[in-house]
């Protein structure tokens, strides 16, 4: 059996990048093996952890059960995406001044929804920013200093920060 391979218009961090790979290969596969943007955590690989967390068009999914194929064309943003113009966007900030990164490979997926909620709702109630993490394990910190980082970055936001 031959395996299919596609080329993907892929736009990934505000940047277009063709990519020629096989049908089957998820966007956590893509974006590590053929971007190397390894800011994306392997984890579970089974939709439960979270670490592969990344936004397209603005929404968190779980790339490890994601085809690339299946958001060609469509805007992808990866960790190191967050920063713009050499500046750390508001959460990268808070998660490093409220030390709400430990071993740090849940945070990229944590980052990233976190921003998805600050995007809709720049203050969030602790329940909101609980229910937006729900979907990322944390084995390290026990959650507080990342709800704390989540909170200080969307006052910031709301007062009319970078996002």
């Amino acid at each position: 059996m031959q395996t299919q391979v596609a080329l993907l218009h892929l736009r990934v961090n505000g940047e277009a990048h063709p990519v020629a790979a096989p049908t089957h290969k998820t966007l956590l596969e893509v974006l590590r093996e053929d971007l190397g943007l390894t800011g994306t955590k392997h984890g579970c690989e089974v939709g439960e952890c979270g670490t592969c967390t990344v936004l397209v068009d603005g929404e968190p999914i779980l790339s490890c059960l994601t085809l690339a194929a299946d958001v060609e064309g469509r805007e992808i943003t990866t960790v190191e995406g967050l920063a713009q113009n050499g500046e750390l966007h508001p959460l990268q900030v808070a998660f490093a001044e409220r030390g709400a990164a430990q071993c740090g490979y849940c945070t990229p997926g944590m980052l990233l929804s976190a921003k998805a909620l600050l995007d809709r709702n720049p203050r969030p109630t602790e329940d909101e920013i609980k229910e937006a993490l729900s979907g990322n394990l944390c084995r390290c910190t026990g959650y507080l200093k990342i709800i704390e980082a989540v909170k200080l970055a969307g006052e910031r936001l709301a007062q009319g920060g970078p996002r």
